[in-house]
């Protein structure tokens, strides 16, 4: 049955809350038809009526459309992104904005004849002003009467006020701090009144010889509240302390605890140990969640920092009093700046744990190699410990590198060649080293005019233009080049080195333009390409001086063009060796070598391969290169 009416009252208040959103729709609608009234009266426009019809148009352009077509004065936010589709005959303008009003819930301010449209938003209720409540409690000092009229109120504002209306310190057990009293005392003595309060309420007054009066659950030795527990005169003994069934085990020896507790709620443990030690806390929120733990010999604030973490809540000390809740409350968050040392604060965020930095908000500030942690202090602290324990020296390791590059040929060119020129040549040419010697027609005429006359022979002459040319060539070359360039980086980073050369070729584009009266645009671009040797070493130094070296070597060079005006051919050899060393100790890199032969000839045809004559009747290169690149690696680690 009471479920049935429990329904019955939701379905109501549904319905209730339906109806008063509707009427105050309606209202704010109202509203804004009776202020577009009044603004046609100076703005014929709204009133005229018009023939419209869109597809998929944005709200804004529509609106804009509106205003510009008849006349209007407009402004429209440009968070307003919606999409519409429509079609209107023979209505006014003001008809199709109060549709758009209703339809995509529009609110519209008038400022003079100016129209601001924006998307609607609920008004925030007014918050309420919390107005504590007055405790009813009254004291004539003169004649020592105190007066109680209590119902639902907190025992410790109760003994606050008890306390600064009569000038005498009422003081209760730390576990009684959110009990609720009530009780209705008038016309009696003070202390008549404060026992009589403490049998209504279930608890007990007891006067010290301060003056004071220390309030305490009644019977506490049998009926101990949940979590709590008489503190025992005997200094290091065992409380068992009863939390409704089950118990744990709390020892106090020379302010350090020793603490048994199975599957106990935490604010029942944090309660006991308080108790029991005699610290004073304050709850800004109650903790949930039970806890099982059997700790030894820690002292209080250790044993706040067992119990809670992992939990949502935390604790913070101030002077005497210790602060607990929520970790993100005001006055539990904290604000820390730790600086590194020995490493830039770059990419260190990304290596703590998503775990420690929960609930933590972390800032990089560059200019004191810091960073800026603000939340839950005992979570900062456990990153503060994380980052010290990663910002150590960072070793530098110091690269010596030797670059041997040796390269050697050999091109022996052979050879007669003959044939006529435009014009007469005149002999010359050299005879030594090698012969590479050029004869004329009239040297070669007196040549054989010597043979003629003898016997039968009669060569006969030949002709101005001809010319005979005669190469016995051999070019060797050796060329050894050492460069020592020295490389320096941090451990884990990457060290480069780059030499080479670079080389020009003309790219010559030719484009028409236009198509009645075409016109040629020539232009001419000189383009670059690359050959060069690039080294490139990673570190990673381990902890007994051992260093792992990831090498990658990529070299390239010109060969011949194909074409005096073509591009440089290129080549290209890559290395890439990954090898462990000691300290100081070199090792070399060989392997990037390349030999090359060629035999190419000319001449004619059967006479140029056989022996003896093809030396005759042909023109022959034969050439030979070889080069060969070593580098030689050294590295050493300076802290």
């Amino acid at each position: 049955m009471k479920t049935i009416i429990k329904l019955l009252l939701g379905i109501f208040i549904f319905f209730i809350s339906i109806n008063s959103l509707t009427a105050q729709k309606q209202e704010r609608l109202s509203a804004i038809e009776i202020k577009l009234m009044e603004l046609a009266k100076s703005n014929p426009g709204l009133i005229e009526k018009v023939d419209l019809s869109v597809t998929n148009v944005s709200l804004q352009e529509f609106i804009r459309g509106l205003g510009v077509s008849n006349n209007l004065n407009i402004s429209i936010d440009p968070g307003l992104k919606l999409s519409i589709t429509n079609n209107f005959s023979n209505v006014t303008v003001m008809d199709i904005i109060l549709f758009l009003v209703e339809k995509y819930d529009l609110e519209i301010n008038f400022i003079g004849s100016i129209m601001s449209f924006s998307q609607y938003s609920i008004p925030l209720p007014e918050p309420v002003i919390y107005v504590p409540k007055r405790l009813a409690i009254t004291y004539n000092s003169a004649s020592d009467i105190l007066g109680l009229d209590l119902k639902d109120d907190s025992l410790y504002l109760v003994t606050k006020e008890i306390t600064r209306l009569s000038q005498k310190n009422v003081v209760h057990a730390p576990y009684l701090g959110q009990k609720v009293v009530n009780g209705f005392i008038q016309n009696i003595s003070f202390e008549n009144s404060l026992e009589k309060f403490a049998f209504a309420n279930d608890l007990k007054i007891t006067k010290t010889e301060d003056n004071s009066y220390l309030i305490e659950k009644k019977d506490a030795e049998t009926n101990v509240p949940v979590g709590k527990s008489e503190k025992n005169n005997k200094k290091g003994n065992y409380q068992s302390i009863n939390t409704g069934g089950a118990d744990f085990n709390i020892k106090v020896d020379n302010n350090l605890l020793t603490v048994d507790a199975v599957n106990i709620p935490i604010l029942d443990i944090i309660s006991g140990v308080s108790f029991e030690t005699g610290k004073n806390y304050f709850l800004f929120s109650e903790p949930k969640g039970n806890a099982t733990l059997k700790i030894k010999n820690v002292s209080y604030d250790q044993f706040l920092s067992y119990l809670l973490n992992g939990t949502d809540f935390t604790f913070r000390k101030e002077g005497e009093i210790y602060l607990m809740g929520d970790r993100n409350l005001e006055g539990l968050r904290a604000t820390k700046v730790v600086q590194l040392q020995n490493r830039t604060i770059d990419k260190v965020i990304d290596f703590i744990p998503v775990d420690l930095k929960k609930g933590v908000e972390i800032k990089t500030f560059p200019d004191l190699n810091s960073f800026i942690l603000s939340g839950s202090l005992p979570r900062i602290v456990e990153i503060e410990t994380f980052i010290r324990d990663i910002d150590r020296v960072v070793p530098v390791i110091m690269i010596e590198v030797i670059l041997v590059d040796f390269k050697k040929n050999r091109t022996v060119s052979t050879g007669i060649n003959a044939g006529l020129k435009d014009a007469p040549v005149t002999s010359g040419g050299k005879i030594s080293p090698g012969i590479d010697f050029t004869f004329s027609a009239s040297s070669i005429n007196n040549l054989i005019s010597i043979f003629n006359g003898f016997g039968v022979f009669n060569l006969g002459k030949v002709t101005p233009n001809f010319y005979l040319s005669i190469k016995a060539l051999e070019e060797q070359g050796i060329l050894n080049t050492r460069s020592t360039p020295k490389l320096a980086t941090l451990n884990g980073n990457e060290a480069k080195m780059s030499i080479g050369k670079t080389e020009y070729y003309l790219e010559i584009s030719n484009n028409v333009i236009g198509s009645q009266n075409p016109q040629n645009i020539i232009s001419q671009q000189y383009k670059s390409v690359n050959a060069d040797l690039s080294l490139t070493i990673k570190p990673i130094v381990s902890g007994d001086d051992q260093i792992t070296l990831d090498i990658r070597v990529q070299q390239s060079d010109f060969t011949a063009r194909i074409n005096p005006n073509a591009p440089p051919g290129t080549v290209k050899r890559d290395f890439q060796s990954l090898i462990r060393v000691k300290n100081e100790e070199m090792i070399i890199l060989g392997g990037l070598e390349e030999e090359s032969t060629s035999d190419t000839g000319s001449g004619l045809p059967l006479l140029s391969r056989i022996p003896v004559l093809k030396w005759i009747f042909s023109s022959r290169i034969n050439s030979k290169s070889k080069s060969k690149l070593n580098i030689f690696i050294k590295p050493t680690i300076i802290y």
